[in-house]
């Protein structure tokens, strides 16, 4: 199976490997991959660290110019591997990406149309690093603004007694595309704990609320009905602790006593666009390190 990028990626900078690195914190590990990085002759454009005092873990996230390197992707990682990761220890949780590798998107929706039409235009923009390879709907509401941007459109409907049969069409199609980002953008059913599973650290949500308040459905209103001065959304990993997975982005937007149900969702779904497409581009980038329920992002 293949995808549709409408326009190309015009925004990205040169090509680049991009290594992120987290293990248990210690003596001369910058030291250590710095010195790696100077003998393969690594041009470093980004480098950015934290040493979490709590979980006394370490994390960084370097981008080197590919120009620089006269190794593959593949090379850099054996000899990464044998010199630096091992030396680290078995705890060491690390990858190395290229840029020249274009990553796939599959989004999943049901009838909201926000989410879908944002990250839409921004990849018809050129301003995603991938291509949006399909979107799946449980609902065939939104199959027509798929296809205007030149996206296929698959109809998986969700009938209450073949929720299980309908998991497993889902997953069979998001899987022959193997994505990088499997995006919940407002897509209104619980994932089995078998798919989060499958696709942790894939799987994304925009959640209508500012977690962890306002867990689960009619967030809006559940705020409203607490009188709330600010709402807010949060994109996170999912996992199958309903919205408790990994944050990694959050805003808020201020509202008051004169707003309704109906004003917090018109204001809400603004918030909602933004922090998901923020938060989709710092995955594609790499630029989150996950660490337990809790995220480093280098952005």
């Amino acid at each position: 199976m293949t995808g549709t990028q409408t326009t190309p990626i015009t925004d990205q900078p040169e090509h680049r490997y991009v290594l992120t690195l987290g293990c248990p914190d210690r003596l001369g590990i910058v030291a250590r991959i710095s010195s790696f990085l100077t003998e393969v002759g690594g041009w470093i454009t980004e480098a950015a660290y934290h040493s979490d005092a709590d979980t006394g873990w370490f994390f960084t996230r370097q981008a080197i110019r590919t120009d620089s390197v006269p190794y593959t992707a593949d090379e850099l990682r054996e000899r990464f591997a044998t010199e630096v990761a091992d030396w680290l220890g078995p705890e060491t949780e690390w990858k190395l990406t290229d840029s020249r590798d274009t990553k796939s998107i599959v989004l999943l929706v049901s009838k909201e149309t926000h989410c879908l039409i944002d990250l839409l235009g921004r990849a018809h923009r050129g301003e995603l690093p991938a291509t949006i390879s399909a979107v799946i709907g449980n609902h065939a509401e939104l199959e027509d603004l798929a296809t205007r941007f030149g996206i296929p459109f698959h109809h998986v409907p969700f009938a209450r007694d073949r929720k299980s049969e309908a998991f497993a069409e889902l997953a069979r199609v998001v899987d022959g595309f193997d994505p990088d980002a499997v995006v919940l953008a407002r897509f209104m059913q619980i994932l089995p704990p078998k798919l989060c599973e499958a696709w942790a650290g894939r799987a994304i949500n925009i959640h209508h609320s500012f977690l962890p308040s306002f867990v689960g459905a009619r967030p809006y209103h559940q705020a409203f009905a607490r009188g709330v001065k600010l709402i807010g959304a949060t994109c996170h990993y999912v996992t199958a602790d309903l919205d408790a997975g990994p944050i990694i982005e959050q805003d808020v937007i201020r509202v008051d006593h004169s707003d309704s149900v109906t004003d917090m969702v018109r204001q809400g779904r603004d918030i909602e666009t933004l922090v998901l497409a923020r938060g989709l581009r710092w995955h594609l980038e790499d630029r989150i390190l996950v660490h337990g329920r809790r995220t480093v992002i280098f952005n």
